[in-house]
């Protein structure tokens, strides 16, 4: 029943990757693989000899020996928690997103627009590589890229040249999360789980990270996408702006960048700080919109219409709900994998195959290639249940430098397909990324930034 399952993931996986070509959004078989992957999970039960408990980062203990009753209720409460955990992040992505469309509706991102004086895809590709890079460690990766995006498709009107900027504001992102608490899920959960501290990821990982983002970066600059000037749109020029733009950007921006410090201090999960900065947005959307229109508006009945729509409403009818769904349906497809104890007993048999080098411990050595193994196959599965696996497989102590490279590999190589990453799934539905396009494209450079990375941490690791 196993095999089954991992074949269902392959071909969910296949159909994904292969949208383009068989003409059917990834969310159908994102769903699909979901659906018939925790079926088969029911259905077979009892074949199972293993079985993960997510919240312990641990295999369950005679899991083989329990009755039918006693499993299903397990499988129950599994599908319970990583649905739970799932609809954080689709509700904290609906919050973000909603957040960012308020703001469009008030054209806040032509502030922005405004500030950039330059027109050369050079010097913008440097500007938002490195706005990434910080963003992501203040907020967190998935919504520096929602909000960067945004603003690159009032700059940049061919979508062309867009996707090539999305790909490495993907790289960027995720660089600049690895070395936050709070700028990766993955550094998240190790900081939670006082595997790492804040003082010392920053010392550990922040150079790494800063070289993963500079040297891809660096090396695009060379490209033909990023040679000339972009085209500017007239047009756009010419409509009538919002009194209340730049009043909602600095508001908007604002409101996500409290949510990390919302989660500092009452412990919560970040999707509850988000949904009460949302909340502090509409209030205030709602109240500029009745001023955003002139008097002159009111003599067509379509402008009055519009006039009186809530900006709220109008900001949920634009969200990508085929995004939110193809989250949802990859990653419960990739819980039920977890939960079967398969990708923990492929993380810890890759520790047992793969000759011993690399970092010393407690007179033990964990190899480095098994690390950056996890950190490529984060970027074909999930980087999560991978992490949540080594928190199983090492009992290192605190901010042991393990832990600090798990979580630069993690963070960083998801980037190196466009749905390794929370970021590059984002990225992929707001600009329609194709997943063959990114892999010929922008793969490569992700993955030299990935080794450079890696180079450097090592080479640091001496240091400390």
């Amino acid at each position: 029943m196993e095999s089954a399952i991992i074949l269902i993931f392959v071909m969910g996986y296949l159909g994904i990757t292969l949208e383009h070509n068989i003409k059917l959004d990834k969310l159908i078989p994102a769903l699909v693989m979901m659906a018939v992957c925790w079926a088969l999970v029911a259905l077979g039960v009892d074949s199972f000899s293993n079985w993960f408990d997510s919240g312990k980062h641990a295999l369950v203990e005679g899991f083989g020996a329990m009755a039918h009753e006693d499993k299903m209720h397990l499988v129950e409460e599994t599908l319970l928690h990583h649905l739970g955990k799932t609809a954080e992040i689709l509700v904290f992505l609906l919050g973000a997103m909603t957040i960012v469309e308020i703001i469009d509706y008030f054209d806040g991102f032509s502030t922005i627009k405004g500030y950039v004086k330059t027109k050369s895809k050079k010097k913008i590709l440097w500007m938002f590589g490195i706005l990434a890079f910080i963003l992501s460690a203040i907020i967190d990766n998935l919504t520096a890229t929602i909000v960067l995006i945004s603003i690159l498709q009032k700059l940049v009107k061919r979508r062309e040249d867009r996707i090539w900027f999305a790909g490495l504001i993907i790289i960027a992102a995720n660089a600049g999360g690895a070395w936050s608490p709070i700028g990766d899920v993955t550094t998240t959960m190790l900081w939670i789980g006082k595997k790492v501290t804040t003082p010392m990821l920053f010392m550990y990982l922040f150079i790494p990270s800063l070289l993963c983002m500079i040297v891809p970066t660096f090396i695009a600059s060379f490209l033909p996408a990023f040679k000339g000037e972009i085209e500017s749109d007239d047009k756009e020029e010419e409509g009538e702006k919002s009194p209340h733009s730049a009043r909602m950007l600095y508001l908007g921006l604002g409101a996500i960048v409290f949510v990390p410090f919302f989660k500092t201090v009452t412990h919560l999960p970040p999707y509850v700080g988000m949904m009460l900065s949302l909340a502090v947005v509409a209030t205030f959307a709602e109240i500029y919109s009745r001023t955003k229109f002139s008097l002159t508006d009111f003599d067509s009945e379509e402008s009055d219409a519009h006039a009186h729509h809530s900006p709220v409403h109008h900001s949920l009818s634009k969200i990508e709900m085929p995004s939110i769904l193809f989250f949802l349906g990859i990653l419960m497809a990739v819980a039920a994998l977890e939960s079967l104890g398969i990708l923990f007993n492929f993380a810890d048999s890759l520790k047992e195959s793969i000759p011993l080098m690399g970092t010393e411990l407690d007179g033990t050595k964990v190899s480095d290639l098994v690390v950056i193994l996890l950190g490529i196959g984060s970027a074909i599965i999930d980087n999560v249940p991978l992490v949540a696996a080594s928190l199983g497989m090492f009992s290192e102590p605190l901010d042991n430098p393990l832990w600090h490279f798990i979580a630069f590999s993690a963070g960083t190589g998801g980037s190196m397909l466009i749905i390794g990453s929370a970021a590059g799934v984002v990225a992929m539905g707001m600009e329609k990324i194709d997943f063959f396009w990114y892999l010929k494209k922008i793969s490569w450079l992700a993955f030299i930034g990935f080794i450079v990375g890696s180079i450097a941490f090592v080479l640091m690791r001496t240091l400390f």
